[in-house]
């Protein structure tokens, strides 16, 4: 039996099985395959707590998306998530697998309720169509669907200083920037734009009329390369927070780090053009990866102190102002790189699945 559940079970507030973890384990398995093949870099005393977490946030991502366009539905489902949060936090969690681990998730690891709800507040803004026309507005949405993964993900593994929040919460934000770059065409489409509109404007593009026809040119290019530029910057801050963890857990969030970059370069490769085409990453380039995930996983970079994006200090204020609980420490994992390489391999085996079932 896993060891979150046999720790779990000791616990009078234990609601899930090892059934649950599993129903998890295969929802992200067809639904969000990047961290399903990077959580197995995680230790093992993670893994399953971090599964129950993203299993959580995918269900409530697809209620949204599944909830149709009829008058007041996307409002519904969000109140029906807030009310399994509430249940979830009150220890009477609905007859579901996600939300009886993420009960457990909370008492385990003292995780506070203010990240789950700023997520919800993220798919709400969508629901909502609101308009981003400044960075700041593109941070605080970023902050929302995924600063507050990577805050869980910091609390989870035990960093609770005011810096290391912040700095998962840096990564968090720069991989949706990465995300934004990457989908600007497949938004556009769904009548979507996440890019600056003021950059638009300051690189001569009315967002509106360029909205309504979507197409590739070197002013949206150079807006997108803005913003990639930002998200690197990001990351460069994220490495500070990485190495400030505990050793075993490194490899993995190094590995979703460094992939999640490597979507920005393969949007440069492409000419900037994610509005025709959707980038990437080759898994030969995946591979190529191999070393600086090794690396960055065991060598600590120079300390660079950085506030807090504003948009995301109220995260790291919910962090370090929740009851920390120790989840211990951890030595870094014997046959890392084998892990590495048998995680990469896996990224491919799933996005040929992937592909096999888009022709069907």
């Amino acid at each position: 039996m896993p060891r979150f559940m046999s720790e779990a079970n000791q616990n009078p507030t234990c609601h899930a099985s090892a059934a649950d973890i599993a129903a998890c384990r295969e929802l992200l398995r067809g639904g969000s395959r990047s961290f399903y093949a990077a959580s197995f870099l995680l230790p093992q005393r993670f893994r399953d707590p971090a599964i129950a977490l993203y299993a959580f946030c995918r269900i409530a991502d697809d209620a949204i998306d599944c909830a149709g366009d009829a008058p007041g539905a996307q409002a519904r489902a969000l109140e029906g998530l807030r009310d399994r949060l509430d249940r979830i936090y009150a220890a009477r969690p609905i007859e579901d697998p996600a939300d009886r681990a993420l009960a457990d998730v909370v008492v385990r690891f003292a995780m506070p309720k203010r990240l789950l709800e700023a997520l919800l507040e993220g798919f709400e803004w969508d629901a909502e169509g609101r308009v981003y026309d400044d960075l700041s507005g593109v941070y605080a949405y970023s902050a929302r669907v995924a600063g507050t993964v990577g805050a869980m993900m910091a609390a989870l593994m035990g960093a609770r200083s005011a810096q290391l929040a912040a700095r998962a919460c840096d990564l968090g934000v720069a991989m949706q920037l990465t995300n934004i770059c990457r989908d600007v065409g497949e938004d556009a489409r769904n009548g979507r734009l996440y890019l600056p509109r003021e950059w638009m404007r300051e690189a001569g593009v009315d967002p509106d009329e360029w909205l309504a026809r979507p197409v590739f040119n070197e002013a949206v290019a150079s807006v997108i390369q803005r913003l990639l530029q930002t998200a690197d910057e990001l990351y460069q801050r994220s490495d500070v927070g990485i190495a400030g963890l505990p050793m075993g857990c490194r490899a993995g969030i190094n590995a979703a780090r460094y992939l999640y970059a490597e979507i920005g370069r393969q949007v440069e490769r492409q000419g900037l053009d994610s509005i025709s085409r959707r980038a990437v990453v080759p898994a030969q380039r995946k591979l190529q990866l191999l070393a600086p995930i090794l690396g960055k996983a065991l060598l600590s970079p120079r300390y660079v102190f950085a506030p807090a994006l504003p948009e995301t200090r109220f995260l790291v204020d919910a962090v370090v102002a929740a009851t920390p609980r120790s989840v211990g420490q951890s030595a870094a994992p014997a046959g890392v790189g084998e892990r590495i390489v048998w995680v990469l391999e896996l990224f491919e085996e799933l996005e040929e699945r992937e592909r096999a079932l888009s022709l069907r």
